[in-house]
């Protein structure tokens, strides 16, 4: 694997920035401490020859806190990072806006999601355009421009007849999961080095970056939590069960809950379709947002992964399913044609791991397999959610680690989980 990936992010992304930017008069980047959301404003800002207000910096931060209009004023674009450190900005800029809304204004940067700030501080809700920077996708770091969202869209048939034979291995995907998409630890060259900067990037985000949006009453007791939620990965959230387990009440559990998706540790990808039918299940599914930090809350090494107790096959499949997640997920984010994602589970049993909708109604729908090989009796769960939706059915896929692309059924196929980031 290709770990010479400073500045990947800002390719795919960049552009896509770049050409919200002529309609959108503010662009909140949001995501992951360390992501490289201030790699990618330091090259928008380059392009527009402009300089950065940077609020991690304490020195600027009691500058901007005393007079945050003179740091909004300037020339358009102006470009903020780490915003959430002086949230009177904001009103700042809103009083720009007031003023001036054309276009391309300002790009800002927060490691906290815009709606978990205080209400007093989200003075631009309904002004801004939000866009999560999340860690780096496999394409980003193997420098691919494939899309399997866009592939799919535009003719899933094609797609499958020119998917070439995957030599990926079991072993590769594990290494894959375990390295997971934060760009600092995948610099590093031993596994050593990755699990101190991990657990180091843990301790401040909990110890800090959580305290300064709330008050946590017991906070000593959040990495707790946090390994109790990695353990439940890929799996439906049940908030009370997962606070009886770490010792919190539940209403403080789901506190806790909220403020670690807050600073994107985790996210709950909520049910989809509940409107379909009655016996469809609501409760959302966690996932945490990188594999690379869930193996390690979770102990989980590569040589621990590759055994065939039923143990290590189980973390496996659920470690893959986030990994395999977290990939879709990053591209949807990147498509102007997805209106929303989600899972798909009924009360009797039948469950999709992945539907993602797109604004005309059309769904893609997907399940991870661990196993080398899928047969037309393993798309069930696909072929009922196609009966569902009839027509609105643009295609399944099965997404499995055995190295063939084909058809399963009336649009539902079988793909190599690397296809994607291969483009052939």
């Amino acid at each position: 694997m290709d770990t010479e990936i400073s500045g990947l992010v800002t390719r795919r992304v960049s552009r896509v920035v770049t050409d919200r930017m002529s309609d959108e008069p503010v662009i909140a980047l949001q995501g992951p401490r360390a992501v490289g959301k201030s790699t990618l404003l330091a090259e928008l800002a380059r392009e527009s020859a402009a300089e950065i207000v940077d609020l991690d910096d304490p020195a600027m931060r009691v500058a901007v806190a005393a007079d945050p209009s003179a740091f909004v004023a300037g020339l358009s674009p102006v470009f903020i990072d780490e915003y959430q450190h002086v949230p009177g900005v904001l009103d700042a800029i809103k009083a720009q806006l007031n003023r001036d809304s054309r276009p391309g204004r300002f790009v800002i940067t927060g490691s906290t999601r815009y709606d978990a700030l205080p209400l007093a501080a989200q003075s631009l809700t309904g002004r801004l355009h939000l866009l999560t920077v999340w860690p780096f996708s496999q394409a980003e770091i193997e420098g691919t421009r494939t899309s399997l969202l866009s592939a799919l869209i535009d003719d899933p048939d094609a797609l499958v007849r020119q998917s070439g034979q995957s030599e990926t291995t079991r072993e590769q995907y594990i290494a894959r999961i375990v390295a997971g998409g934060m760009p600092i630890p995948l610099s590093r060259p031993t596994q050593a080095g990755r699990n101190r900067w991990i657990d180091d990037y843990l301790r401040l985000v909990l110890s800090r970056d959580i305290r300064e949006i709330s008050r946590v009453r017991r906070g000593e007791r959040l990495p707790e939590l946090l390994r109790r939620l990695a353990a439940q990965t890929a799996r439906p959230l049940n908030v009370a069960a997962i606070a009886d387990q770490a010792g919190f009440d539940r209403t403080t559990a789901g506190e806790h809950l909220a403020l670690l998706e807050a600073v994107f540790l985790v996210m709950r990808l909520s049910a989809w379709g509940t409107t379909l039918k009655a016996r469809v299940a609501r409760a959302p599914k966690l996932h945490i947002v990188d594999s690379g930090i869930a193996a390690r809350l979770l102990g989980l090494t590569a040589e621990k992964l590759a055994r065939r107790d039923p143990a290590s096959l189980s973390q496996f499949g659920h470690l893959l399913e986030t990994f395999v997640v977290g990939e879709l997920s990053r591209d949807a984010s990147l498509l102007d044609r997805v209106a929303a994602c989600g899972h798909w589970r009924t009360h009797d049993g039948q469950e999709v791991d992945l539907v993602v909708e797109l604004d005309d109604g059309a769904v893609l729908a997907f399940e991870v397999k661990a196993a080398g090989q899928v047969s037309t009796p393993d798309a069930r769960h696909l072929r009922a959610l196609r009966e569902v939706l009839g027509e609105r059915f643009l295609a399944g896929v099965s997404l499995y680690t055995g190295p063939h692309a084909y058809r399963l059924d009336d649009r539902i196929y079988a793909l190599p989980i690397d296809r994607l980031w291969r483009e052939s």
